[in-house]
């Protein structure tokens, strides 16, 4: 795209000239990030608040699921569908991102949470909130426990990032069924390491409900874990 300076008459045509360009390939993405990660975590951290029927791991991982491949489902031609910071590192480091677009994409997805966790706190009785710790994670208690929680937290998003990367990014290995077998991948992710680290392998999911009951024992390890995973895969698709 040429520069246009500020006098340019192409900027007197939004829909056809720069406006509409730079809207449709950096703001809407940014926006579908940020709605469909906050829709994502407000489903996730209201199953877990809401989770009194003594269903252990199994209410919280369809509903994270499900609503994570719903949202992929229908903002996925507008953004990826990453609802992730450590998806969107991986897509980067594959080329199947804009790197230009790696910031602000973390950006609306940790706002994102913030706002999913905040409304999935309005829902809930104030009761249920302290008793879910605000749907915070808290399965890490002791020092010892750190080391198998990372590894978890690692491989865990290690396995979604490359669902994600083969699923959509891949040309040899894009399939329709992309949404579902995200969904179905942390699905699995909390079924098999809920109680070890929660099963978060998600930033934004981590920070939003952190921040709303305040509650930041062991929280970088959902920084690292993650992040490291999708570092992995990155590299190994590269």
């Amino acid at each position: 795209m040429s520069n246009l300076s500020v006098s340019d008459p192409e900027l007197e045509k939004p829909a056809n000239g720069s406006y509409s360009d730079v809207y449709e390939k950096y703001v809407l993405p940014c926006i579908a990030e940020f709605l469909g990660t906050a829709f994502f975590i407000f489903n996730g951290c209201a199953s877990v608040t809401e989770n009194t029927e003594g269903t252990g791991h199994l209410q919280p991982a369809l509903a994270h699921g499900l609503a994570l491949g719903i949202a992929v489902a229908i903002f996925a031609r507008v953004s990826g569908g990453h609802m992730n910071p450590a998806v969107s590192l991986g897509a980067a480091l594959i080329g199947g991102l804009n790197i230009f677009l790696l910031i602000p994409y973390w950006a609306a997805q940790l706002c994102g949470g913030m706002v999913g966790a905040a409304l999935a706190k309005a829902i809930t009785s104030d009761v249920k909130f302290f008793n879910a710790t605000g749907a915070a994670f808290k399965s890490i208690e002791r020092d010892e426990q750190v080391g198998s929680a990372i590894v978890a937290e690692v491989v865990m998003t290690a396995y979604l990032v490359m669902t994600v990367c083969m699923g959509t990014i891949n040309k040899k290995s894009t399939t329709t069924l992309a949404p579902l077998c995200i969904g179905l991948s942390v699905t699995v992710g909390i079924l098999a390491g809920g109680s070890v680290s929660g099963g978060c392998m998600n930033p934004a999911r981590a920070l939003g409900s952190a921040l709303i009951a305040n509650y930041w024992d062991y929280h970088w390890v959902y920084w690292v874990g993650p992040i490291t995973g999708s570092l992995i895969v990155g590299l190994l698709l590269r």
